[in-house]
């Protein structure tokens, strides 16, 4: 009887270590909680990010053990990557944002315009007065789609009334990196120097990857199967991000 819980603890210690292996070099799950990246990704949507993509730093293992002062095997983000990162605030706190900003670019909003380098980037209309979610209420929002640097393409949207449309210069300092939210006015963001600002390379935890999961929790439940048709977004299981 002892060597039988003795053998079933070795298989859990076991399991235990490759779920931290896999979790910390490989893939980790992660949960949105807030509608900052919509229409990307939604409230309820579970995506897998990968841990190898940028390198690694102590933030890539459960609390941060500090193991490493800086990042090791680093590779380089590019502009529009999704990418989940530690604020810089707390070194704790994980946020996932789209990549707008390169060391040493600039980077301001002229007239609703997003403009990087002095460069406007291309903003074409897909969608007038359409609604999203905004702290967990209904706004009437336009969408467009956005073309980065890079020539990557993406959707957002912006606030039909109250949208920012005009800031200060941003100055990208070196090896950091300047994010914004898909739903631009409903986002806490590299905009918020006090509250966001700046990312440090060090603090960039992966890249997103894929949605594997998603339900709207506002329809209940998850346990109550009879909901699914409802509460379910079948559609975006297992949908590549990009």
């Amino acid at each position: 009887m002892i060597k039988k819980i003795i053998d079933n603890l070795k298989t859990l210690f076991i399991a235990l270590i490759i779920a931290v292996i896999i979790r910390s070099l490989l893939f980790q799950p992660f949960y949105i909680p807030s509608s900052s990246m919509e229409p990307t990704l939604l409230v309820g949507d579970r995506i897998f990010v990968s841990k190898y993509t940028y390198g690694y730093t102590k933030h890539s293992f459960p609390f941060s053990p500090p193991i490493f002062k800086n990042r090791i095997f680093n590779s380089k983000p590019n502009y529009g990557d999704l990418i989940v990162f530690k604020t810089p605030t707390d070194n704790r706190t994980d946020f996932i944002k789209r990549l707008i900003g390169l060391p040493g670019d600039t980077v301001q909003f002229v007239d609703g315009n997003l403009i990087i380098n002095k460069k406007k980037n291309m903003k074409n209309l897909i969608m007038i007065n359409d609604n999203i979610m905004c702290a967990g209420k209904d706004i009437e929002v336009n969408a467009f789609e956005e073309e980065l640097p890079n020539k990557k393409k993406h959707n957002v949207v912006y606030n039909k009334v109250g949208s920012m449309k005009n800031s200060d210069i941003y100055v990208v300092p070196d090896d950091h990196y300047f994010f914004l939210g898909d739903n631009r006015d409903c986002s806490s963001d590299s905009r918020f120097l006090n509250n966001v600002g700046y990312v440090h390379e060090n603090n960039l935890v992966g890249k997103a990857r894929m949605i594997f999961f998603s339900n709207d929790s506002n329809e209940g439940s998850i346990f109550k199967f009879w909901n699914w048709g409802d509460t379910m977004r079948f559609s975006r299981f297992f949908k590549t991000l990009k």
